[in-house]
C-alpha cells in the first residue's frame, strides 16, 4: 500500500470517526431535549466517540465500500429513544431522525465553505485532499441516512407523514434490526448506489464550487 493510499485512509478513519460521533451524539441531545431521557441513562448523552462507533459498520464497512468504489455509508450504534415519551409525537421522533444527518450535511456544508472561500481549491495538494475526504464522508452519511428505509434516518420522516399500512409494513422491515440494513446493503444498494452518487457529486459541486478527485 502507497504512503498515498495510507494518507487517504487515515483521513477518512477521522472523518468517520469525528462526523459520526457527533451524528448519533445530535440524535441523543435532540431526543433528550424533547423530553425522552433514555439515551441519558444509556449512556449515549456524550461526545465520547467509544459510546456510539461500531467497529464493523461504522470504521470497516465505509472504508471496505469506498476501496470498492463505493460511497463510504455507514453506521453507528443506534442511539435508543421512546417515541411515546417525545413532545409532539410522531414529528418528534423526525425531529430525533433527521438530527443526525443534518448534522453531517452542516458539517459538510461548513468544510466546504471554508475550502471554497478560505482556503481555494488551488491551495495545498494535501488540506484541500483532508477537506475533501471530510466533506464526502459527511454528505455520504447524509444521502445515506436519510433514505426512508427502516432504521434509517430518514424513515422517521416518513413515519410521520405515512398512512397506517405503510407505517406497519415499515415496522416489519426495522424488526429485522441490524439484519435489514445487511440485506439493504447486499440486495438493494446496488440499485440506489448511482442515485447516491450522483447526489452526493451534487452537493459538494454546489458547495464547494467544483469537483476534486482525491
Amino acid at each position: 500500500m502507497q504512503g498515498e493510499d495510507v494518507l487517504i485512509i487515515v483521513m477518512m478513519l477521522f472523518s468517520i470517526l469525528f462526523s459520526m460521533t457527533l451524528h448519533e451524539a445530535m440524535h441523543a441531545f435532540t431526543s433528550h431535549w424533547l423530553g425522552d431521557d433514555t439515551a441519558y441513562h444509556m449512556g449515549r448523552l456524550t461526545l465520547n466517540p467509544l459510546a456510539h462507533i461500531d467497529l464493523f459498520t461504522t470504521v470497516l464497512m465505509p472504508i471496505l465500500l469506498f476501496l470498492s468504489g463505493l460511497p463510504p455509508i455507514g453506521a453507528a450504534k443506534p442511539v435508543p429513544f421512546n417515541p411515546s415519551r417525545l413532545r409532539y409525537d410522531e414529528f418528534g421522533a423526525a425531529l430525533v431522525g433527521v438530527a443526525g444527518p443534518l448534522t453531517n450535511l452542516g458539517l459538510a456544508v461548513f468544510a466546504g465553505l471554508w475550502l471554497r472561500f478560505v482556503i481555494g481549491l488551488g491551495g495545498s495538494e494535501t488540506i484541500v485532499a483532508i477537506f475533501t475526504m471530510f466533506i464526502y464522508v459527511n454528505l455520504s452519511f447524509f444521502v445515506f441516512n436519510m433514505i426512508p428505509y427502516p432504521p434509517l434516518d430518514g424513515s422517521r420522516v416518513l413515519y410521520a407523514f405515512a398512512p397506517e399500512p405503510l407505517q406497519n409494513f415499515m415496522r416489519q422491515i426495522e424488526s429485522f434490526g441490524i439484519f435489514g440494513i445487511i440485506v439493504f446493503i447486499l440486495v438493494i444498494f446496488q440499485f440506489v448506489s448511482p442515485i447516491m452518487v450522483q447526489s452526493i457529486n451534487y452537493l459538494f459541486e454546489l458547495i464547494v464550487g467544483g469537483s476534486v478527485s482525491f
